[in-house]
């Protein structure tokens, strides 16, 4: 499944500390690049473009080699908001919080077309999550590592210090230690969640910044504006990238789509047509995605999966999954390696 136009391809970003963490674990970076054809130097540019499959090996070999199941987080730990270019002086000059996890969310495509963010007010809590839609089914557990630390990094640099989400959700299997992820985040953790964010209280969203800076603000809209011209602004991508939180809400339907881009369910699917796709392909598209995901790094029992994927019941969804890839989500899962775990529970005050 998937359409072969777009570029499976990100930006380095946060990855330019790896050469320094992998010296720190005693591992020549060189010797890793060199493995999968890069040059020596390719980290020390974040807007260096890397395939995600091979991004997705390389982080698993950096930390395999540098004997570091965590290798990841603390990749998250040393990324700043500097790493994520333009879109990252957007989210610095913005006035307030609130505006620049918003700003942030809404060009993260240029970091990675392949990821989206998500962010939420309900009642006294705000939450930020993120979603993987990468191709294929490739165990994605120390990008979502990068991703979750990173968040946190960029909202304890947002809101001072004294940051604290109320909790940390995981879409992976608790790791044999989580002795890294409690020292960092130092809140409630949750692993086997169905999706990667953190949920925080909403008074951190009217902090004004003190990095806030109207003109270098405007300037980097306008620069985002031009890189997003280059992605293209087609109907197919927009819907794809919002059916994530769509899922994530329960309210995955062609209408609750159209209304969010401000079209008729009519208009929104003569335009799918025109551009060779459907909502419906969309939909398992994306579904194929997370559930692939959390079949496969986390412990979630289908028929949980089945319920956070916005499916009638689990015999729908093992319907579902067996039209997308020939087999059923139980034999599925047995074919597919498990990161390691233990046997307590998923959730960690």
């Amino acid at each position: 499944m998937g359409r072969a136009s777009r570029p499976a391809m990100a930006r380095v970003g946060p990855m330019v500390a790896v050469p320094s963490l992998l010296r720190e674990h005693g591992v020549d970076p060189s010797v890793l690049l060199a493995e999968f054809g890069l040059e020596s130097r390719f980290l020390d540019d974040p807007d260096n473009l890397i395939p995600l499959a091979a991004r997705t090996r390389f982080l698993d070999r950096c930390a395999e080699a540098a004997q570091c199941p965590h290798f990841g987080l603390l990749i998250g730990q040393r990324a700043g908001i500097s790493a994520f270019g333009v879109v990252g002086f957007l989210i610095q000059s913005a006035p307030d919080v609130r505006a620049a996890i918003r700003i942030g969310a809404e060009h993260y495509r240029l970091q990675n077309p392949y990821a989206v963010t998500n962010f939420e007010e309900r009642g006294r809590f705000a939450s930020l999550s993120f979603a993987s839609l990468q191709p294929g089914s490739a165990d994605v557990t120390q990008l979502l590592d990068i991703a979750i630390a990173t968040m946190f990094g960029i909202l304890r640099t947002l809101c001072g210090n004294h940051f604290r989400p109320t909790e940390v959700r995981v879409a992976h299997a608790r790791p044999r230690s989580i002795v890294p992820f409690r020292r960092f985040f130092q809140s409630p953790l949750s692993f086997d969640a169905p999706e990667t964010g953190m949920v925080f209280d909403r008074h951190w969203l009217d902090r004004r910044l003190a990095s806030a800076d109207p003109l270098l603000h405007l300037m980097m809209q306008h620069r985002a504006a031009e890189l997003e011209q280059l992605y293209g602004q087609d109907v197919a991508s927009q819907v794809h990238r919002m059916l994530p939180a769509l899922v994530a809400a329960r309210s995955v339907s062609v209408r609750r789509t159209a209304e969010n881009l401000g079209l008729t369910v009519r208009t929104l699917n003569r335009r799918l047509a025109d551009e060779g796709t459907s909502f419906a392909e969309l939909r398992d598209e994306v579904r194929y995605s997370i559930a692939r995901q959390l079949l496969q790094g986390t412990r979630m029992p289908a028929n949980r999966i089945a319920d956070h994927l916005g499916f009638a019941n689990p015999s729908a969804f093992t319907a579902a999954f067996l039209r997308w890839s020939g087999t059923g989500p139980a034999s599925w899962r047995a074919t597919q390696g498990m990161p390691g775990r233990d046997d307590a529970a998923a959730s960690v005050p």
